[in-house]
């Protein structure tokens, strides 16, 4: 119910861009599957060209050496990015040690309904919990890595069989 808040997006929406939401522009890159390679590189050329119209008008991105791009929400300054992904993990998340495991792979859980939702059926929104000290390159490798890792965990305990073995070093 803002009427400052907009809202654009491409024909199958797999990019879109908020403006005055939560930061003051959010762009958002999405599909189905997992090919967050498309998903990453749709978002830098998407990224890169609103920074262009920006500069034509004389405009660009607020970025501060130390803190990274100013943006209105503090959980993201740094980078911004928030690289999520949508997956079940209903034995996963059951385990005893799956804070552990998300704390050491430094990702971050919430329902698939955004911030302080509950995950349904097993499904989380599984994404980097760090915005800071990272490139954005190594944020979405994070978590592609600890996705892998966490699906792989999700078959040995469907089968039935241990994940201790695969407990993740501390980074």
């Amino acid at each position: 119910n803002n009427p400052l808040l907009t809202c654009r997006h491409n024909d199958n929406k797999t990019f879109l861009v908020w403006v005055n939401e939560e930061d003051h522009l959010r762009v958002i890159s999405m599909q189905k599957g997992g090919n967050m390679r498309e998903v990453f590189t749709r978002f830098c050329t998407g990224l890169t060209k609103i920074e262009e119209l920006f500069k034509e008008r004389g405009h660009e991105f607020m970025w501060n050496e130390h803190l990274g791009y100013i943006l209105t929400c503090p959980s993201n300054l740094g980078t911004g990015l928030r690289a999520g992904v949508h997956v079940k993990l209903p034995n996963v998340s059951k385990h005893e040690k799956f804070g552990e495991i998300l704390k050491r792979l430094r990702l971050q859980k919430r329902g698939t309904g955004g911030v302080d939702t509950a995950a349904v059926g097993g499904v989380f929104d599984i994404s980097n919990a760090d915005r800071l000290g990272f490139s954005e390159v190594e944020l979405v490798q994070m978590v592609v890595d600890g996705i892998n890792l966490l699906v792989e965990m999700e078959k040995r305990l469907e089968a039935g069989e241990s994940i201790d073995d695969m407990m993740p070093e501390q980074k």
